[in-house]
């Protein structure tokens, strides 16, 4: 066997072969290795292609909340979650019954990843570079992400991957493998001015953007990209006249006449210079890491037309999105980061107030079109519950990746296959006062178990079952019950189970932390005392306190799980428009108190309490409960 093989690996191939499953397609370059390819980037940790598409758990998408209603059958999409797992989803319904409406439809991603390195400090007089996801794991992390955006990317699509010069060279290797040396289309330089004079080398004024397409079909539209002529540059070059009038340029190049007019605007190079957006304006965000408003507009105008799909999976403050609404495209945006999601829900519910793109010193003056906000991998369970039964059943089905195929076995209908061992779904619907005892497994076992392979699954809720172990083993069969899934994920994916983890400080906001599998929403416990000093009311949080969902739970300290609180001084009863946030380490240092500018506050003030697991408690105080 190879010694190329990881453990993982080996240990999956083991698995398969015990349960005599076939091995996935491509596994026969991995057992028998063929000569390698002329360069690749090789590091620690790097797996298959194929293996990060199978392996890659999808998690379905659970609808929180639509703004908005058009009668159509789109809406675009705002998705709390792992971006890899949303990825997936929608790669497999692309296979499948393309229920999300993007087959063939997604013609541009733009994402502006971590760039591996949160902050960079002084130690002992020299800088040094605490990362967050370093080195190797960065990069892996990152081509996991490119390898399923590759395929779910319309064949005359373009991705734009947006980088510092700290892992640019790194990537663009990568990019190389992934997409095609041959698709390669830009390497655009975005330089803009910002302060900062490093008296020991060349100041660092630019980021790297790599444009890739799919195919040879990609699309581009060099005139949408066209720069328009500043009025001086028109005055001082524009000094000729055409055959009917017309102000132009004439320029004798490469062996003839050429015109130009100033409406035409400037062919666009590879060298972009780009402010960033101006702390006064009006689209300027309390967001690190913003990107101007113009940067966007170039890469979507020039790769994109009316009506695509445009998909950013680290939104952050949200620009591709609100520049894609404003440019009449489809929009789907994903982020880890539940501050990132209020901020971007709030930009494009306000867009008519932000600027207009044909004329900077205007309002953009209208109102978002529908856009649904959605959960992927932090559920609410009652909500999931409460579906009609064919939509749980689709929900459960997806939420672990089981095949819709219902059949019988001795007149027991069952549901579907994950991988190839049979699925059913309890009808808690069907069989309201029916429990899940021991007993209900022994019935099955008698029925089925001579005709079933060494696993079976019962997907139900955790309120109808009697027992607490995650399977019950009757001979050779382990009855699999899928409700919690700490312990249940560890089993099925052979992986460790990490929550999506929320920032507790302004700098970790772009902090992201791959998260394996799901969990279902627990709101804290929280306790606060209100009241009233004379500038300010104050909220001082006496108990804060996640329960988590797993047989062996951590211990937390009071208050050691609190990440953010956010705060809508003017709540108007339907929708949180966040107007501050307040981050754990700053909550602290005030010894636990949130400090709220009477002068801001209104009638009503919504406040939610966030974990560092993406839970929240949301509580609504009127001005007379501080007191």
């Amino acid at each position: 066997m190879s010694s190329q093989i990881s453990k993982h690996q080996k240990e999956k191939i083991i698995r398969l072969l015990e349960n005599n499953d076939d091995l996935p397609e491509g596994y026969r370059d991995l057992l028998f290795p063929t000569k390698k390819k002329e360069y690749e980037l090789v590091y620690a940790g790097k797996e298959r292609k194929e293996d990060i598409i199978s392996e890659t758990m999808a998690v379905p998408f659970q609808k929180v909340r639509t703004f908005g209603q058009n009668g159509k059958v789109w809406t675009n999409k705002l998705i709390f979650g792992d971006n890899i797992q949303v990825l997936k989803e929608i790669y497999n319904d692309q296979r499948g019954r393309n229920l999300l409406k993007t087959k063939d439809k997604i013609k541009l991603i733009y994402i502006d990843p971590p760039f591996a390195t949160m902050q960079d400090f002084m130690k002992n007089g020299e800088k040094v570079y605490q990362d967050k996801v370093i080195g190797a794991e960065f990069l892996e992390f990152l081509r996991e992400r490119l390898i399923i955006a590759r395929e779910i990317l319309a064949d005359d699509g373009s991705i734009y991957v947006h980088l510092d010069y700290k892992k640019g060279h790194h990537v663009k290797i990568l990019m190389d493998e992934i997409f095609g040396e041959n698709n390669f289309r830009n390497e655009v330089i975005w330089y803009y001015s910002t302060l900062g004079r490093p008296n020991d080398r060349f100041a660092q004024k630019h980021d790297t953007i790599f444009c890739y397409g799919k195919s040879e079909r990609t699309y581009f539209n060099e005139k949408e990209a066209r720069i328009p002529y500043s009025n001086e540059y028109i005055k001082s070059h524009f000094r000729d006249n055409d055959d009917k009038g017309k102000i132009c340029r004439k320029r004798f190049d490469a062996g003839k006449w050429r015109i130009y007019y100033p409406d035409d605007g400037m062919i666009p190079n590879d060298v972009w210079e780009i402010p960033y957006e101006n702390s006064m304006s009006k689209d300027r965000l309390n967001y690190p890491t913003q990107k101007p408003t113009a940067l966007l507009e170039r890469i979507i105008k020039s790769s994109s037309r009316e009506g695509d799909i445009v998909i950013d999976f680290f939104a952050g403050s949200g620009t591709t999105l609100a520049v894609a609404e404003k440019l009449s495209r489809k929009w789907i945006g994903c982020d880890c980061g539940k501050l990132s999601i209020y901020i971007i829900q709030k930009r494009i519910l306000t867009i008519a107030n932000s600027k207009s793109l044909e004329n900077k010193d205007e309002k953009y003056s209208k109102e978002p079109k529908p856009f649904t906000l959605y959960n992927a991998g932090l559920y609410d369970y009652q909500k999931m519950k409460e579906l009609p039964w064919d939509e749980y059943r689709n929900f459960a089905l997806n939420l672990f990746e089981v095949r819709d195929e219902k059949h019988k076995l001795s007149g027991i209908e069952l549901d579907g296959f994950r991988g190839n061992n049979h699925v059913i779904v309890f009808n808690h619907e069907k069989h309201k006062d029916v429990v899940l005892d021991y007993g209900y497994i022994s019935d099955l076992h008698k029925n089925i178990g001579s005709q079933i392979s060494n696993q079976f699954f019962i997907i139900a809720p955790a309120g109808n079952i009697d027992f607490m172990e995650d399977y019950i083993e009757k001979g050779k069969v382990r009855y699999y019950i899928l409700r919690i899934p700490y312990s249940i994920i560890n089993e099925l994916h052979k992986k460790d189970f990490t929550n999506l983890k929320q920032p507790i400080d302004e700098k970790d906001v772009n902090n992201t932390v791959e998260a394996v599998g799901f969990d279902f929403i627990q709101a804290p416990d929280v306790e606060c005392e209100y009241s009233s000093k004379k500038d300010s009311f104050i909220v001082k949080i006496k108990t804060f306190k996640s329960r988590i969902r797993s047989k062996k739970p951590v211990k937390y300290a009071n208050r050691e799980t609190l990440s953010a609180v956010m705060v809508d001084w003017n709540f108007d009863g339907e929708v949180f428009d966040l107007d501050k946030v307040y981050f754990a380490e700053d909550i602290k240092k005030d010894k636990f108190e949130i400090k709220i500018e009477k002068g801001k506050a209104d009638e009503k003030i919504m406040l939610i309490y966030m974990d560092i697991f993406g839970n929240e408690k949301k509580e609504v105080k009127e001005l007379k409960d501080f007191k």
